[in-house]
């Protein structure tokens, strides 16, 4: 049911890679849908995208972080060196925040993790779904970035984790830590796709390529040298507007640069199995199809690789290292494979209760 009385809420994702923009696509679907005007701030590429999902949204250009991250680094060590600039973004997006609040109505702000959009006289909160930061470096590095971590999360008024609550999770330790930051509440699985009942099954293989460059070139690269080998029909999906077309494409195979909505929804459904990184955004979008998986983590990024390795062992997905990817091994080591598929589907409207009691409380 519609509110009687309208709110300005400005939601705001990070820039790194479109994980954590389509991970607000229901936000604003549910915001929208209480009645309420929605006005997203991002990078000219968000922007674009959310224009794409919602023509008539409302958008402002925000700068994002831009953080750098080169091959066979560890995304801790590329942040670590980017610091500075980090923390000068942070108190630039800020300073923006409150110029921009100044000129306009604004009645809450929602940011997913971008650490400079709190306000002190506006309430506001931030989305993330690691509390627990896997620095790569041991439990002493691991403890000091968290203590680091929930100083900036305890300057929200509330902090959103989006994971269901309990033993039964997706995200294990990353979010659901020993101790929680103030004012936490779990909102759920955030999917980009709404779930629907019917799951299709037209056997093909998806290769589902995301995240940010080198790293992307570089699987895309392995992959498409490996899928062209292949007999079974393939989608082939590379997960950049920049993607060239390979010159010669077996006929078994379809490539496109990018894909989303619901033209990637039904190629999600069709599929037999996917091939992908394993990003949490991506996680949750296999949760919502109740599709099965190979992930391959990024190298580096040391939140992929335990998220990789924590649902390898509860037999939910398949995994492998870019570095050793041999993708007929692979399939043919996963017809052995459980490919347990737990139900998170109660998971997928919790945020709604919570947003309704925080725009309630405005």
């Amino acid at each position: 049911m519609p509110s009687a009385i309208c709110k300005n809420i400005i939601i705001a994702p990070l820039d790194w890679g479109l994980g954590h923009t389509t991970r607000c696509i229901p936000i604003i679907r549910y915001v929208s849908a209480l009645g309420h005007r929605v006005l997203f701030a991002g990078n000219e590429g968000q922007c674009g995208y959310i224009k794409k999902v919602f023509p008539h949204m409302d958008v402002q250009h925000l700068d994002g972080y831009r953080i750098h991250y080169n091959e066979g680094n560890t995304l801790a060590n590329a942040i670590a060196r980017q610091v500075p600039g980090i923390l000068k973004t942070i108190r630039k997006e800020n300073d923006w925040l409150h110029q921009y609040c100044t000129k306009h109505k604004i009645d809450g702000i929602i940011s997913d993790n971008r650490y400079g959009l709190h306000h002190s006289s506006i309430p506001s909160v931030i989305i993330t779904h690691q509390l627990q930061i896997q620095t790569g470096m041991g439990r002493l590095a691991d403890a000091m970035l968290q203590m680091l971590h929930y100083k900036y999360l305890n300057r929200f008024s509330q902090c959103w984790v989006a994971d269901v609550p309990g033993n039964f999770n997706l995200g294990g330790r990353l979010s659901h830590p020993n101790h929680l930051p103030k004012n936490t509440r779990y909102i759920g699985l955030l999917s980009q796709f709404r779930s629907r009942s019917a799951r299709l099954d037209r056997g093909h293989l998806l290769v589902l390529l995301s995240g940010p460059e080198p790293q992307r070139t570089i699987l895309h690269n392995k992959l498409w040298e490996q899928v062209k080998d292949l007999d079974q029909k393939v989608v082939f999906i590379a997960g950049s507007e920049h993607s060239v077309s390979p010159t010669i494409i077996p006929s078994n195979i379809t490539y496109h640069p990018i894909l989303s909505g619901e033209p990637l929804l039904e190629e999600l459904e069709n599929a037999e199995l996917v091939i992908c990184r394993s990003g949490y955004s991506t996680l949750m979008d296999l949760a919502v199809s109740g599709k099965s998986a190979i992930t391959i983590p990024t190298p580096g990024q040391t939140e992929q690789e335990y998220l990789a390795a924590h649902l390898y062992k509860q037999g939910i997905h398949y995994t492998v290292d870019q570095n050793k990817l041999n993708l007929s091994e692979a399939l043919e080591a996963v017809k052995d494979f459980p490919f347990h598929k737990p139900d998170l589907s109660n998971g997928f409207s919790l945020h709604q209760p919570v947003i309704k009691d925080w725009i309630d409380s405005l």
